[in-house]
């Protein structure tokens, strides 16, 4: 059995027991969190998609930790023009575990 759930923006395929690193919630390690736009679920032979959301599911999570992904180096630079820009950045995560899918 697996979903498809949106959130932060971005679409996951979750099954339970996933581990995944999705935009940050402000919610400490070890906090419960339902995901309620569930855009597809499949279990077995049956499969709901949602217009655009599947009525009636939902997703459980734990939260497992917040931190931050590796750093993302920018870099502009104009040849012959004694020009070059340097910036980066770190984008903060939650990493949760999927603990159930009810549909």
């Amino acid at each position: 059995m697996y979903a498809v759930i949106q959130t932060g923006g971005k679409q996951y395929r979750v099954a339970e027991g996933t581990t995944l690193k999705i935009e940050k919630l402000e919610l400490g390690a070890g906090d419960s969190v339902e995901f309620d736009k569930v855009l597809m679920v499949q279990a077995g032979d049956s499969t709901k998609v949602g217009t655009p959301y599947v009525a009636g599911s939902k997703v459980t999570a734990t939260v497992i930790s917040q931190g931050r992904h590796a750093k993302v180096r920018i870099i502009k630079f104009r040849r012959r023009k004694h020009h070059m820009k340097k910036q980066g950045h770190r984008q903060y995560y939650t990493e949760v575990q999927i603990t159930g899918i009810s549909a």
